[in-house]
C-alpha cells in the first residue's frame, strides 16, 4: 500500500494510504482526544471530539479525525483556536448529560469547569459503541438506536438480548460513561425492560 505524507501538528507525517487522521497521529504519538472511536469498529464519528482542522490547496475546513483519510499533502491541525473551541462546547453539552470521570477529566483538559447547559443526565453520549459492537463484531443486532435528534437514545431488544446478552456482555465494557452494566449478577434478562437496561448503571 503506498505511502502518503502529511503535516501533523507541524511534523511531517509518512502514513498508509486509507489509514485516517486519527490514526496517523496516534502511530506519530500525538493526542487527539476521542470517546467513540474503537479500531476495531468501523469509523463513525459520532461524539465529534476529534475535530481537526486541516488545509489543502488554500482551503480550510473542520473534519472529524476518525473518519477523515489521510492525503499527500494535508495540513492538519489538531489544536487551533477553532478546534478548542469546538471541543469545549462539545465537552460542555457531554458534561450536562453524563458528568462522569472521563468526561470530566477531558473537560479539565481543555479549561471547562462547569457546563452552560441544562439537559436529563441520560449517562449516555450515543456514541454507538455498544450498537456498533454488537451488530459489527457479534451480528447480534441485540442493542440499536431509535428516534431521532434531541429524541434519539439507546435501546437494547429484549426478544434478542434475553437469548444473548446474558452470556455474552462484551459490550459492557466499551461504555466510555459506564451507562451499561459491567456487572449484572442478580439480573434476569428474561424480566429486563428497556428501560430498566438502560437505567442501570456500574456504581
Amino acid at each position: 500500500m503506498r505511502e502518503v505524507t502529511l503535516e501533523i501538528d507541524g511534523r511531517e507525517i509518512k502514513a498508509k494510504e486509507g489509514m485516517t487522521i486519527l490514526e496517523a497521529a496516534g502511530d506519530a504519538g500525538i493526542y487527539i482526544p476521542t470517546l467513540c472511536y474503537h479500531e476495531k469498529l468501523a469509523p463513525y464519528g459520532a461524539c465529534r471530539l476529534c475535530t481537526v482542522e486541516i488545509s489543502r490547496n488554500k482551503r480550510t475546513r473542520l473534519v472529524t479525525a476518525c473518519v477523515y483519510p489521510v492525503e499527500d499533502g494535508l495540513v492538519v491541525k489538531t489544536a487551533s483556536p477553532k478546534v478548542i473551541k469546538v471541543r469545549k462546547m462539545l465537552l460542555e453539552l457531554m458534561l450536562a448529560s453524563a458528568p462522569v470521570k472521563v468526561i470530566e477529566d477531558l473537560a479539565l483538559r481543555y479549561g471547562v469547569g462547569k457546563t452552560r447547559f441544562e439537559a436529563e443526565r441520560t449517562m449516555c453520549i450515543l456514541c454507538g459503541l455498544c450498537v456498533r459492537y454488537c451488530n459489527e463484531i457479534k451480528k447480534a443486532n441485540a442493542i440499536g438506536f431509535v428516534g431521532r435528534g434531541i429524541e434519539r437514545k439507546v435501546v437494547f431488544f429484549p426478544e434478542i438480548a434475553s437469548t444473548i446478552c446474558a452470556s455474552c456482555r462484551e459490550c459492557f465494557g466499551l461504555c466510555p460513561t459506564g451507562k451499561i452494566p459491567s456487572e449484572t449478577d442478580g439480573v434476569c434478562f428474561d424480566d429486563l425492560t428497556v428501560d430498566d437496561f438502560l437505567s442501570t448503571r456500574i456504581p
